[in-house]
């Protein structure tokens, strides 16, 4: 081994002094200390914050001004080991979810994951440094939160659209919602959910309209704050965590309405989501018993079996109860004749009940409203009541609750039949007119929503 012992070495042409050749390492003897070499672990601060979307340099530490809203830093391309850059929050906003920093892996993985990740913790500090291509960026300081990769949820099942970052299964019949990845805080683990049972039957002979079937759902904050409404219905609900498992998805069948003899219309079916159960309508009730059935919106009340009758009862919504509530009461027979038959109840109001006309006859009570969501992307109105039907010679049976309950029979003779409820909307069908049939409730329906990019 030779030694030279020299105070300074200088280059002899150009700009370049090299040290070594290649596959040569050059060493420092123990305890010598260097300069100018490479950096130690540290970054050189820029202190001008940065306000905009950008891609950091190695080497660099950034303060990040997110008080105008979330900002995107794209981690160095090709990065090197040993290559390192830093962040802080500027402005302590970070927390905030609409002023959060998400990190642009760029084609490098961050902690290990194949994602990108999200700084939202207040006050947060983070140092990187890139190891390996297994690793990849690791966070070596972090003063508040751990850094972690965005994940979303990924998921089978029923019939899948997409709206913007969401997407949207759609079930009219049972299935499974497959959960592949469970995704994370950073991305979303939360799905929102509307569950609609089915509707019930019509009563027949100028009798109540069948109820709409339980209406429940999620507020929809976790997935794009769509409008549903009335929102007492959805107020507060939170999203449903979320498991990589596979959930069972019922949708309950609607209810049939009376063809022969005096009875209550069929109840509608149970649809059922991970927790989340909604309770079928209430059949509308006949001449004899003439009360409407409970369920998830009650039954409209029939008509008097004749003078002397006792009066019929509207049956009972948000049977069995859960809160918020998800159906309301029908509605009862007109009075003193009790020739219109109540309304089946909905998920947005009670059934109307039957009224005695100054005309030649009684009208049937109008059908509860349902309610009208956007969380498959456009409105749509879901489990209304069946309007209730008329016995009265030229009376007029009810409207169905927000156009999809079933419309009410008129009288005669001879009378109209009740109408069927639209499809797949979870509400009950009309009561029938003059001896006349009732309509049958629809089917429900089930859909589940959340951000998956």
């Amino acid at each position: 081994m030779s030694i030279i012992k020299v105070n300074e070495i200088q280059k002899r042409t150009g700009s370049t002094l090299t040290l070594g050749g290649a596959c040569t390492a050059v060493t420092l003897a123990p305890g010598a200390t260097q300069s100018g070499f490479g950096r130690t672990g540290t970054v050189d601060w820029c202190t001008t914050a940065k306000t905009s979307p950008f891609t950091a340099a190695s080497g660099d530490g950034f303060f990040l001004n997110t008080n105008g809203g979330a900002i995107t830093v794209t981690l160095p391309s090709s990065p090197s080991q040993g290559d390192i850059v830093a962040f802080k929050d500027y402005l302590n906003t970070w927390d905030d979810a609409c002023k959060a920093v998400t990190l642009c892996r760029n084609g490098s993985k961050i902690g290990g994951q194949c994602a990108n990740a999200k700084l939202d913790a207040e006050g947060q500090s983070v140092t990187l440094i890139y190891v390996d291509n297994t690793r990849g960026w690791i966070d070596i300081h972090d003063s508040n939160a751990k850094v972690t990769g965005e994940l979303f949820v990924t998921a089978t099942g029923g019939t899948i659209t997409t709206s913007g970052n969401f997407k949207i299964h759609t079930f009219t019949g049972d299935g499974n919602f497959v959960v592949s990845c469970a995704g994370n805080s950073g991305g979303s683990n939360t799905v929102d959910y509307m569950v609609v049972a089915g509707g019930a039957g019509g009563g027949r002979n100028g009798t109540g309209g069948g109820g709409a079937g339980g209406f429940r759902a999620s507020s929809g904050t976790a997935s794009g704050c769509y409008t549903a409404g009335p929102s007492p219905l959805v107020s507060g609900v939170a999203a449903l965590p979320v498991t990589a498992t596979s959930f069972p998805v019922v949708v309950g069948g609607g209810g049939a309405g009376v063809t022969s003899g005096c009875g209550p219309g069929t109840a509608g079916c149970a649809s059922s989501f991970s927790t989340i159960s909604s309770a079928g309508g209430g059949g509308g009730g006949g001449p004899n018993p003439n009360s409407g059935v409970a369920g998830g919106s009650g039954g409209g009340a029939g008509r008097r079996a004749n003078p002397t009758g006792g009066p019929g009862a509207a049956g009972a919504g948000n049977t069995p109860p859960v809160s918020p509530p998800q159906g309301n009461p029908g509605g009862t027979f007109s009075s003193p004749s009790g020739d219109g038959g109540g309304a089946g109840g909905g998920a947005g109001g009670a059934g109307g009940n039957g009224v005695t006309s100054s005309g030649p006859g009684a009208i049937g009570g109008a059908g509860g409203a349902g309610v009208t969501t956007c969380i498959s992307a456009s409105p749509v109105a879901f489990a209304g009541g069946g309007g209730g039907g008329s016995d009265a010679f030229a009376g007029t049976g009810g409207a169905g609750g927000s156009s999809v309950g079933g419309t009410g029979g008129g009288g005669g003779p001879p009378g109209t039949v009740g109408s069927n409820a639209t499809a797949n909307r979870g509400s009950g069908g009309g009561g029938g007119g003059n001896g006349a049939a009732g309509g049958n409730g629809s089917g429900g329906t089930v859909i589940i929503r959340y951000k998956f990019q």
